[in-house]
């Protein structure tokens, strides 16, 4: 089947997005990072900001919990641009080709926060190049809920079968794919061209 539809996941994907990048610069040793960023600062309780959750309220929660790690916890809302390493040109680019070409509607289907995505919106123009984007902070749901994948099917009146999702999570990808979405795995700029020729995209 033609494909005529591109999804694209943006962070980790288009925008190098990581809670390393700030944390490496508070803690003097990594083992005490990624301790912190495995135990308090969880992604699962990352992911319930992604899903709508309001930074003061995570804040405060955890701030119950671990009081004596205030500022590591404060920081990673108050200093949440700092995880923002830059785009990630490669993909840019492909971005760019997939437009230019004017052969697919290019969609955003991305977990973030509701209250940081305009800090992107502001600093990224290629995010203006989307024919829609569906973010999951904004809608209250998130990947890997196949709600949230409909979501965007149904809105903009995609075919599974006719798009192609691009997202690093291997569990987002499967989400996809069981819901009929045909589906590759980012790990490189390079990588995701050679799958993109091979599907014939290019």
């Amino acid at each position: 089947m033609t494909t005529n539809t591109i999804i694209f996941d943006l962070g980790a994907v288009l925008i190098d997005w990581h809670p390393h990048h700030l944390y490496k610069k508070i803690f003097d040793n990594e083992e005490d990072m990624h301790y912190f960023l495995a135990n308090i600062c969880t992604p699962e309780w990352n992911e319930e900001q992604d899903a709508g959750r309001t930074w003061e309220e995570a804040t405060n929660l955890l701030l119950a919990q671990y009081p004596e790690h205030e500022a590591n916890i404060r920081a990673y809302s108050e200093r949440w641009i700092e995880m923002i390493g830059g785009p990630i040109e490669g993909t840019v680019e492909i971005f760019r080709e997939l437009k230019e070409s004017s052969l697919y509607k290019i969609y955003a289907l991305t977990n973030w926060s509701h209250e940081t995505f305009p800090l992107m919106l502001e600093r990224y123009e290629f995010l203006q190049w989307f024919d829609g984007i569906v973010m999951s902070g904004e809608e209250k749901d998130r990947k890997p809920f196949p709600s949230f994948y409909q979501l965007l099917l149904d809105r903009y009146q995609v075919k599974p079968k006719e798009a192609v999702f691009i997202d690093d999570n291997l569990r987002n990808i499967h989400a996809a794919e069981q819901i009929g979405i045909p589906s590759v795995h980012f790990t490189s700029p390079e990588e995701l061209r050679e799958k993109l020729v091979e599907r014939g995209v290019f």
